[in-house]
């Protein structure tokens, strides 16, 4: 796995700035990224079973903690890695179904966890041990579920938890295996705590609520101390909090803002308005710069001094539909999403430009224009749109393109012709020229969506794969069928074999098939995942491999004459909707349905 262009924006206080001020780290599906912040060079740390749902790193920088959701009723893993040699410690297994926080103590001797709330209890690990301690039913049976929990700054016996219409300041009795919880009182006020923010000194802490206003709470004597904003309270709730050495307060909300709060009377001196609803706050060092980590997958450097945002990453925060390659080069590629396209630049891994749609419509297929001077795009609203590659400029609509959404779209490679499939099974053949789009014919035959359209090389003919279980071979000078394929699946994908005499296919059956476009007759089937569909494939430029990607996660490389896989890529946590090689076989890509996009080197590439 070379990179991923992606974060898990949604996980609270995913985003870490590590303590040794050069790394990044944050999850993404099943594995957690450490990216270095000058080279963005990133490493992997693979080993949970199942999505990360909370991410912490030891104040000395040494460990990193990890815990994952898991089903109902199973054991969710907590896993302790080592982080200068980015390797497996242990896993801590008690709690069920999913871990809701984690918390290092001030001198790493201790790691405590909280589970979700199928599981409710707080369990205090010893990490030269690497076992369990104590645990405790996290809240009182009349209080709400806990969500939060967080260590003291000096004492290693010593953590906080919090949650709806709970505070507890707990202390550990190590001799006698034991935690004792002392709640604290908020006198009249019902809040749902949603992130807690320690005092170096210990001597208080602060908490910020869904109901937008911040706690200060006194740690000897368990009291609320005061809260604020009274009047302007934050908009969608405070959902992240830093503390600076200056004891003012950084504060993030749901409403997307980022403010600067004096630490007396909460009061927002500077803000800045960012995309989603903030989700991790980290100090880079002592405070001077920061970085912002929103749901909608969105990365923001943030100077102290100037209080200016800096978008450092960006990806999708909807499945991606699509993935295409210009003609000849790997610098570049296009995804799609549910409303933009999104051009990209390879050995960087960023954005270079987003192209917007304001309808409410989501983009199913893209593709590049051989000469290279407009993207074509197939869109669930009916409409066929073509942009500007460079500025992404709207350069044309073919409005009611098929009445039940495009679903898939191919151009031929002089530029003349497009070939777009529908939702309600047609097949049209567009006539483009330099200011009009004529509809030249209309193919119906099949009789569900069209999933994939691939034309050949001398633009006389084309295969369209559908999922009514038909895949025909179509002459588009004639415009009439070839060939039917019939199978008892439904048909996701399919490619050309660069001679053209074979097309391989593949779908819902999990199975590979091979068949003769003379005759459109079966060659062979090889099972080509053990379970879920599979969405896509791409075949190398001279035919001796091919990939495939699906609902069972995994990219598979493929021998084509032997139809035995070679490599398998581990690393999406969502469904693989589509991959491509790139041109001159340096990369793979391959974008999921949780958003993710996955960049892998092509085996012998380096």
């Amino acid at each position: 796995l070379l990179a991923l262009l992606s974060l898990a924006g949604h996980v609270p206080c995913g985003l870490i700035c590590h303590p040794d001020r050069e790394h990044l780290l944050y999850p993404l599906g099943c594995t957690v990224v450490i990216q270095e912040l000058d080279s963005k060079k990133q490493t992997f740390l693979h080993g949970h079973t199942n999505n990360v749902s909370c991410v912490v790193v030891s104040r000395n920088g040494e460990y990193v903690a990890s815990g994952q959701v898991t089903f109902m009723g199973f054991k969710a893993d907590i896993i302790l890695w080592d982080f200068q040699r980015k390797e497996l410690l242990a896993r801590l297994s008690l709690h069920k179904g999913r871990i809701e926080g984690l918390a290092f103590s001030p001198n790493s001797l201790y790691l405590v966890s909280l589970g979700g709330q199928d599981d409710g209890s707080v369990v205090v690990w010893h990490i030269g041990k690497r076992e369990a301690v104590c645990g405790s039913p996290a809240s009182a049976r009349s209080a709400g579920n806990t969500t939060v929990v967080a260590c003291s700054s000096c004492r290693d016996e010593m953590f906080v938890t919090a949650g709806n219409g709970t505070i507890r300041v707990w202390e550990l009795d190590l001799a006698n295996r034991k935690i004792r919880p002392a709640e604290c009182m908020t006198g009249q006020l019902k809040r749902m705590i949603t992130c807690v923010q320690m005092a170096d000194d210990d001597n208080y802490f602060y908490v910020g609520t869904s109901s937008g206003d911040i706690l200060k709470v006194n740690t000897n004597s368990k009291l609320m101390t005061d809260y604020g904003p009274q009047k302007e309270k934050f908009s969608s709730g405070v959902t992240a909090l830093l503390l600076l050495k200056t004891r003012d307060l950084i504060v993030g909300t749901g409403g997307g803002i980022v403010a600067l709060c004096k630490g007396s009377n909460y009061k927002a001196m500077k803000k800045i308005q960012v995309q989603g609803a903030v989700t991790s706050l980290t100090c880079r060092g002592q405070g001077h710069q920061f970085f912002v980590g929103t749901n909608e997958c969105q990365m923001y450097r943030i100077n102290y001094t100037t209080f200016k945002e800096e978008l450092i990453a960006a990806c999708h925060n909807e499945a991606v539909q699509d993935i295409v390659f210009p003609l000849g080069t790997s610098d570049l590629f296009a995804t799609c999403s549910k409303n933009d396209i999104r051009v990209w630049h390879t050995p960087e891994h960023r954005e270079l430009l987003r192209i917007v749609v304001p309808a409410i419509a989501t983009c199913h297929a893209i593709e590049f224009m051989r000469d290279g001077r407009s993207i074509i795009s197939a869109w669930n609203d009916g409409k066929i749109r073509a942009f500007m590659p460079e500025t992404g400029r709207l350069m044309y609509v073919i409005n009611h393109a098929h009445s039940l959404g495009v679903t898939a779209i191919a151009a031929t490679s002089d530029c003349k012709r497009i070939i777009s499939g529908g939702g309600e099974g047609q097949v049209r053949i567009w006539e483009i020229r330099e200011s009009t789009r004529k509809l030249e014919e209309v193919l119906k035959e099949h009789v569900s969506a069209v999933s994939c359209i691939k034309i050949n090389k001398n633009n006389r003919e084309c295969v369209t794969a559908s999922l009514d279980g038909t895949c025909i071979i179509w002459d588009i000078v004639r415009f009439a069928r070839k060939q039917m394929i019939l199978a008892n699946t439904l048909f996701k994908c399919v490619c050309y074999h660069p001679e053209e005499c074979q097309i391989i296919t593949s779908g819902t059956d999990r199975k590979i098939a091979y068949w003769e476009v003379f005759d459109g007759s079966a060659i062979r089937e090889v099972e080509g995942s053990a379970s879920g569909s599979i969405n896509g494939m791409d075949i190398t430029s001279d035919g001796a491999y091919f990939i495939t990607g699906g609902d069972d996660h995994m990219v598979k490389l493929w021998n084509y004459n032997e139809g035995a896989v070679t490599h398998v890529g581990v690393g999406h946590s969502g469904n693989i909707t589509h991959l491509k090689i790139c041109p001159g076989n340096k990369y793979i890509v391959s974008v999921s349905a949780d958003g993710a996009i996955l960049l892998w080197n092509y085996p012998g590439s380096h």
